[in-house]
């Protein structure tokens, strides 16, 4: 009875080391089966599920001054989101968020009540905001770090640096023109998230935003305030629409300074209208007036036809061409090539274009760099207006020789200008010398680039002498005589096209552009008032400020005197022209 009770047993206990030795032997092969044969499959699923790929967006480079000064800068600062899936309680959330970050809350619910597994509640919030809904330890709200674009001069050359977006793209001058090379390329990372989403490992651990190159302008920061500063003076005094100025060294196209008026700040740029963003320096075309008579000159002298002496009957103060009338500011009678450009007779300056004919008007103004694109690097440059030849008529031909019936860009009238300083040498205009890398090793450089010799050196150095009489006694540009320096310049006067075809009353474009010192030119000096109230004349309102923009340049840059300042005093009455 024993016996077969031990038996039973036995036979129980092999029948389950048996079921245990099937399971293990199952349990292994499955084992082996999944380790082995599909382990790698089921490694990178696994992986899925726990590791995210990130793409952080590089810091764009610092843009600075000709002298290595910070004009754009790129901060770390905190956005924050939300995961609404995570909100058990999203009206009390909304609400918490909404006092946080000082909006209404229905609004930050609208945000939460979406399919969405992410939304943004604050790119770019400012630290009391991140604190305080950092304090506020709400579930289903993260926070991320992001570089955003920082301009320390606020509104200093503003509408030369553009801005950039929330997102580090650049909108708006040099930050677009050169947005691939300021922002880099996108690092892109693994992170190891948890069930809810939150990183808890990465193998980018310090949380770098690599870097952009960097740019160098020509700019400098502190010839910008200056013209910027003078400008506002004028721009206010005269209550005008606006205004701009440009200072360029001749002999190589560098710009040193890009002034507008009005001003705006690009830290806040949603705050202000696109008209204020625009560079309209190379943007925006004008009729210049008066200020072409110097182009006008050189052409005269190129043509064979006209010496400086050669004289011509202004008609005492009206003349008609095709029909319409043409008038001096003051009655004229023989006036010398130079006397026409010195008290700036549009009557003259029309016995001139006659004289040499509108071909050769044309080809001047063309090898001045009228009609084209000056090739500047920055976004939306203009050709501005001058009409083929074959299609003037003999109205166009006398208009355009005192500045009407053709539309330039400021930059072309300071390039066009600067030929003549730089001995009839056009250059390109430029505003970047140099590219680097975030450790400041040379990218790329940028040097001076010849255009063409627009006209003969002597023709310039004739032209010179002209425009300095405009600053003597006598001459439209008394205004903007110089202490201790002798500067070359031409004012200008010129209404503006109405709705209708014609002319607007009232409405007019003061300018004045001139370069110093007149031996040996350094800066070339523009400025164009828009639609000046109290005054119109560009030897009343536009060269005042080129005497201050470059007097005090002209110190700044240790440019030695070429007399004994005092010998040469600022004359009180002041020229005006046609």
């Amino acid at each position: 009875m024993k016996t077969s009770r031990v038996n039973g047993a036995g036979t129980r206990l092999v029948v389950v080391a048996t079921l245990f030795g099937l399971c293990f032997c199952a349990v292994a092969m499955r084992a082996v089966h999944l380790q082995i044969l599909k382990g790698d499959f089921l490694s990178k699923k696994a992986a899925r599920q726990y590791e995210r790929p990130r793409n952080t967006a590089p810091s764009r480079g610092v843009i600075y001054d000709a002298r290595h000064r910070e004009l754009a800068v790129s901060t770390q600062v905190t956005s924050v989101f939300a995961r609404p899936a995570m909100m058990e309680d999203k009206k009390r959330a909304a609400k918490e968020i909404a006092t946080c970050l000082g909006v209404k809350w229905p609004t930050v619910l609208e945000k939460l009540n979406t399919d969405s597994a992410f939304v943004w509640l604050r790119r770019h919030a400012t630290p009391k905001e991140a604190k305080d809904i950092r304090e506020a330890g709400m579930k289903g709200v993260g926070f991320t770090v992001e570089a955003s674009r920082f301009y320390p001069n606020r509104q200093v050359a503003a509408q030369v640096m553009g801005f950039c977006s929330v997102d580090g793209k650049g909108l708006e001058g040099i930050e677009y023109y050169f947005d691939s090379a300021l922002g880099g390329s996108a690092s892109r990372w693994t992170a190891l998230t948890d069930a809810m989403g939150k990183i808890f490992a990465s193998d980018n651990p310090a949380g770098r935003l690599a870097a952009g190159n960097n740019l160098i302008l020509n700019l400098d920061r502190t010839i910008q305030y200056i013209a910027e500063r003078s400008l506002a003076a004028a721009v206010h005094k005269y209550q005008a629409r606006s205004g701009l100025a440009i200072v360029m060294v001749p002999s190589t196209g560098a710009v040193l300074a890009m002034a507008h008026v009005p001003f705006f700040n690009p830290n806040a740029y949603a705050e202000h209208s696109p008209e204020q963003w625009r560079n309209r320096a190379v943007t925006d075309a004008f009729e210049p007036g008066s200020t072409m008579k110097i182009f006008l000159a050189a052409g005269a002298l190129e043509s064979g036809k006209c010496l400086p002496s050669s004289i011509f009957f202004c008609e005492n103060g009206s003349y008609r061409v095709s029909g319409y009338p043409i008038k001096d500011t003051h009655p004229y009678g023989w006036l010398s090539l130079g006397q026409i450009v010195k008290v700036s007779s549009n009557i003259g300056a029309v016995k001139v274009g006659e004289t040499i004919g509108s071909g050769r008007l044309y080809r001047t103004l063309e090898s001045f760099g009228f009609g084209r694109r000056t090739g500047i690097d920055c976004p939306g440059e203009v050709a501005g207006t001058l009409m083929p030849v074959n299609n003037w008529t003999r109205i166009d031909a006398a208009a355009i020789a005192f500045g009407q019936g053709i539309a330039v860009s400021a930059i072309q009238m300071a390039a066009g200008a600067s030929a003549i300083a730089n001995d009839g040498l056009l250059m390109r205009p430029y505003l970047i010398q140099a590219i680097t890398d975030q450790t400041g090793r040379l990218v790329k450089s940028f040097a001076p680039t010849q255009v063409r010799q627009a006209v003969a050196p002597q023709t310039a150095r004739t032209v010179k002498k002209m425009m300095e009489t405009v600053v003597s006694p006598g001459g439209t540009g008394m205004a903007a005589t110089l202490e201790g320096y002798a500067a070359c310049g031409k004012t200008g006067t010129a209404q503006k096209a109405g709705g209708e075809g014609g002319y607007a009353q009232g409405r007019y474009v003061s300018s004045f552009v001139g370069f110093a010192p007149a031996s040996r030119p350094e800066i070339t000096v523009l400025v164009v008032v828009d639609e000046p109230k109290r005054e119109h004349y560009g030897g009343v309102v536009a060269a005042p400020v080129f005497r201050e923009i470059a007097q005090q340049t002209l110190q700044y840059l240790n440019v030695p005197h070429e007399f004994t300042p005092g010998s040469r005093k600022n004359p009180e009455r002041v020229g005006t022209e046609a």
